[in-house]
């Protein structure tokens, strides 16, 4: 077998990055190795990819030098970032024009970067359906990203621009999944009316990124928007009564309402959720499964990912009702 190509993976140790990681790993005939990049490398993830083979590098998407030593003689990078560490799109562009840099200056022959589209070529900022946020944007995960990819045209770095979707995951870690009302039943609580959400499983988003890095050449300038399913804010709602056990109704919030709920970035996810709702045709039109299934065969359906993740969904138990009925 000719030598493997590295793929230098940015969040190794993360959702998407992670799930690239294992995708190659788990594949004997892979083309590709991982070098994979992380913050701390020390740490039981990071050492768990080295036990699998991995090539575990320490790199920060805040020190250019780290990221020029990391993609230095790789063959492809998977570029990503999280605005949920930060919640700061000016950091995010920063670190978008980093990993640029780096892949240009490494002369990378393919990079898979993780993206959204801008929300302001559909709904202008002087539109008064939402609120502006942090200035100048919209939805600011989205936006931020967006502006990025010209960074990437801009330095000619070969690049496939992989639109991704609402994780499931976010039901486990986000704080996304279904909690109880005052009379007990569970709620799932969004603002997308009776409008799909495009869905997919962060390992299944890993995956598909493989497959691009596999076909390659073909996919260098294109942009590709990946889902696993589209489903109304009801079908998740049936689905996951199905595989809790109990029942779990949609609450159907307006948007102004869901901004306004006592957590972190609830203003930027109402306005997500707004958009998805607003822009349904053009947002999940785009996003075809059985395009994403030709990239990632295996690719999950709602249910099937709840059949393997439904009992780390953090569910609060339900309270016993006294003997001799309520007080």
């Amino acid at each position: 077998m000719a030598e493997r190509k590295i793929i230098a993976v940015v969040g190794a140790t993360g959702s998407q990055g992670g799930g690239l990681a294992r995708a190659i790993l788990d594949d004997p005939d892979s083309p590709f190795r991982v070098r994979a990049l992380t913050r701390k490398p020390d740490s039981d993830a990071a050492r768990a990819l080295r036990e699998r083979g991995a090539e575990v590098v320490r790199a920060d998407l805040d020190d250019p030098d780290s990221l020029e030593r990391a993609f230095d003689g790789a063959y492809g990078a998977f570029c990503v970032t999280n605005f949920w560490e930060h919640f700061s799109p000016e950091k995010e562009k920063a670190q978008a024009e980093r990993m640029a840099d780096a892949a240009r200056a490494a002369g990378l022959e393919h990079v898979v970067w993780s993206t959204f589209e801008d929300t302001r070529e559909l709904l202008p900022l002087d539109d008064d359906r939402m609120p502006v946020l942090q200035e100048r944007y919209n939805v600011p995960h989205f936006d931020a990203k967006a502006e990025a990819d010209s960074v990437f045209r801009d330095r000619g770095v070969p690049t496939t621009f992989l639109r991704t979707s609402f994780y499931w995951e976010n039901l486990i870690w986000f704080g996304a999944h279904p909690t109880r009302g005052p009379d007990g039943v569970l709620g799932l609580t969004m603002c997308m009316g009776d409008r799909p959400l495009p869905g997919i499983s962060s390992e299944d988003i890993g995956k598909v990124a493989y497959g691009i890095f596999r076909r390659g050449e073909p996919l260098i300038g294109q942009t590709l928007a990946i889902a696993g399913e589209l489903l109304t804010g009801h079908e998740m709602a049936r689905a996951l009564t199905d595989a809790l056990g109990e029942e779990v109704r949609y609450n159907d919030l307006p948007p102004d309402q869901y901004r306004a709920l006592p957590f972190d970035g609830a203003d930027e996810m109402g306005n997500m959720f707004q958009y998805k709702r607003d822009f349904s045709d053009d947002y999940a039109g785009q996003r075809d499964p059985a395009r994403a299934r030709e990239l990632d065969p295996e690719l999950l359906t709602f249910r099937a990912w709840l059949a393997r993740r439904a009992k780390e969904i953090p569910i609060e138990p339900r309270k016993e009702t006294p003997a001799g009925g309520a007080p």
